[in-house]
């Protein structure tokens, strides 16, 4: 089973971030969002990724061609043109295919051309820019169990303001951007069968969720998993920073265990 990322938008609403590097690039923690996102499948052994490209996307493909530099120690010989990586950081069992789907493709088209490098009949999507404390393996279960050509991942998204919880005029409590309590957005994290892609086209007008998803939710082909944890997504500046804050603050809900698994690399252990 493969998990293709969507990573090919222009990410406007970032302002001057994204005049330089695209959305999925932007940088949580020392990481790229990306690779968050590809963390959350990982842990769940799902490690076979395909990345749609489209704006910027010889920045996304400069990043994994020189991965293991990037994010490890090494020792360069230049006279023999060797090097040797001296730390082992995650991400080197990932298998990660990634394909140009054009500048101004809209996400149904992106899918669709990329269906030549899926083998399985299952498969899954979702977004490069989109993190959550989903559990996968429970999302995959319950897509075989009804037989519908596709899941969506229903899920809360926080409020774009602060939370004032008072009593008499009190200010008892502030949350920040707490889950809203009504109403679910398709927060990614997506499943399909092969069928699904029947209901595509590679015309760069192909959209995903109008049109597409209209027309397969009309025929009963879509199920919702209702994901009662956390979400979030990097749709503006402040998001980014408050993304990063959680990160510093080992409160990254997104990932098991990774930043464990950091500080004991980082002290020696």
């Amino acid at each position: 089973m493969k998990v293709i990322i969507l990573a090919g938008g222009y990410g406007t609403r970032l302002g001057r971030i994204t005049e330089a590097i695209p959305k999925p690039m932007v940088k949580i923690g020392s990481m790229p969002i990306i690779w968050h996102v590809m963390q959350i499948y990982a842990y769940y052994g799902y490690k076979d990724f395909i990345v749609s490209l489209g704006y910027k996307s010889e920045v996304i493909k400069e990043y994994f061609l020189n991965y293991n530099i990037y994010n490890n120690d090494f020792t360069i010989e230049l006279g023999r043109n060797k090097i040797d990586v001296h730390t082992d950081h995650n991400g080197r069992d990932w298998k990660i295919t990634l394909i140009d789907t054009g500048l101004d493709t809209l996400k149904g088209a992106r899918i669709k051309k990329v269906a030549e490098y899926l083998d399985d009949d299952v498969n899954m999507v979702t977004y490069g820019d989109g993190v959550a404390d989903v559990n996968i393996s429970e999302l995959v279960k319950f897509h075989r169990s009804h037989k519908r050509l596709l899941t969506i991942t229903g899920v809360r998204p926080p409020s774009r303001f602060g939370e004032i919880i008072e009593r008499d005029g009190r200010l008892l409590e502030f949350k920040e951007k707490p889950q809203t309590s009504t109403g679910l957005i398709n927060g990614g994290f997506m499943v399909f069968n092969r069928g699904f892609l029947d209901f595509l086209s590679t015309d760069e007008s192909c959209d995903l969720e109008y049109g597409t998803f209209e027309l397969l939710a009309k025929r009963g082909e879509i199920m919702v998993y209702r994901h009662e944890g956390q979400w979030e997504c990097v749709d503006n500046e402040r998001d980014v920073a408050h993304l990063n804050r959680l990160w510093k603050e080992n409160k990254a809900f997104w990932i098991p265990g990774v930043q464990e698994q950091q500080k004991i690399s980082c002290c020696g252990g």
